[in-house]
């Protein structure tokens, strides 16, 4: 009995580590596989056939190989398209004060027959910045003004104590207004521009104070200079860009000349007018950079516009100017 007992003991041993048995099928499906404690389901691939390997790849390879055999299809270079870039303006690297004395120098071999195809030829090659037939309409009738009322070269100077009094009294209401403007606007962009060092109207009171004591006649402003203070009035509110462009080549004018008419009228006496406190041109250096500064901020389109107004401002102090010899 007791031998009957380990027998069958064993043989349940034997059982229970006894491999799993499979029922293979004949397509992919499900099989048991038995233990003798649990059991589970399994899939598997047919035995009659290989096994198939996938491989995993990269989605983003695949696509570009596609995408280049499309392109290539017939086996045909690839041409690029070719940028258009435009014409830089003379300067236009180095600030928009530079591309005005290019204008400057414009008008100036205009009046002496000396002109350069470099500084004349504004053109573009991208039509989106080609001024318009009307534009240059405008600024052919702009040189033809500035050279019938600038001071040109060709004119034979014959000034009067006379007509330096109204050229100094409208000057004074030009730096009058520009640095009232600049004084009292709550444009930010002019707020670069207070206490340059430049301001003029303070030294022209003093002046104009100095000719009234020696019983000469100080006038009213001219239509030149009102009509100039008009116009200043008028562009401050519109646009800041096109007023600070006449704001400096009123600036950059008066300091480049003017300067010999006085002492020969006055026999050596040097007026407030022509004196500044240190070194003017580290001061005109210091407008310069922060006007060129602002000027990277502007559009092509506010710069060319910019340059017209330089133009304009050439004129309107030419007529100013000429009050000296009227």
């Amino acid at each position: 009995m007791m031998r009957l007992s380990c027998f069958c003991q064993h043989l349940s041993m034997d059982s229970a580590f006894k491999s799993p048995i499979f029922h293979p099928t004949a397509s992919f499906s499900h099989s048991q596989v038995s233990f003798p404690f649990f059991s589970f389901q399994a899939q598997y691939l047919t035995l009659d056939k290989p096994p198939t390997i996938l491989r995993c790849s990269n989605s983003s390879t695949i696509s570009s190989t596609t995408n280049g055999n499309n392109n290539n299809m017939a086996g045909l270079p690839v041409k690029k398209k070719r940028k258009r870039y435009r014409k830089q303006y003379p300067g236009e690297n180095e600030g928009i004060t530079e591309e005005m004395r290019f204008v400057a120098m414009r008008l100036r071999n205009i009046k002496g027959k000396k002109v350069s195809s470099d500084c004349v030829s504004d053109s573009e090659t991208d039509t989106e910045n080609t001024p318009s037939d009307q534009e240059k309409e405008d600024d052919s009738e702009t040189v033809k003004s500035d050279e019938n009322g600038g001071d040109g070269e060709a004119e034979t100077w014959s000034p009067t104590m006379e007509g330096f009094l109204k050229y100094l009294v409208d000057s004074k209401f030009v730096f009058n207004t520009i640095e009232r403007i600049i004084d009292e606007s709550d444009d930010v962009a002019y707020a670069y521009f207070r206490k340059t060092g430049l301001e003029r109207s303070a030294g022209l009171s003093k002046d104009l104070e100095w000719f009234s004591q020696r019983d000469l006649v100080v006038p009213e402003p001219s239509n030149p200079g009102v009509s100039y203070v008009n116009y200043l009035e008028e562009l401050a509110e519109k646009s800041a860009p096109l007023f600070l462009s006449h704001f400096y080549n009123i600036y950059f004018s008066h300091i480049a000349g003017g300067q010999v008419i006085a002492r020969k009228l006055l026999e050596g006496t040097e007026l407030e007018f022509y004196k500044w406190k240190g070194d003017v041109q580290e001061s005109l250096k210091d407008v310069r950079k922060n006007l060129n500064m602002l000027g990277e901020h502007w559009s092509r389109d506010d710069r060319n516009k910019c340059l017209k107004e330089a133009a304009k401002s050439f004129k309107f102090l030419g007529q100013i100017v000429r009050l000296i010899i009227l």
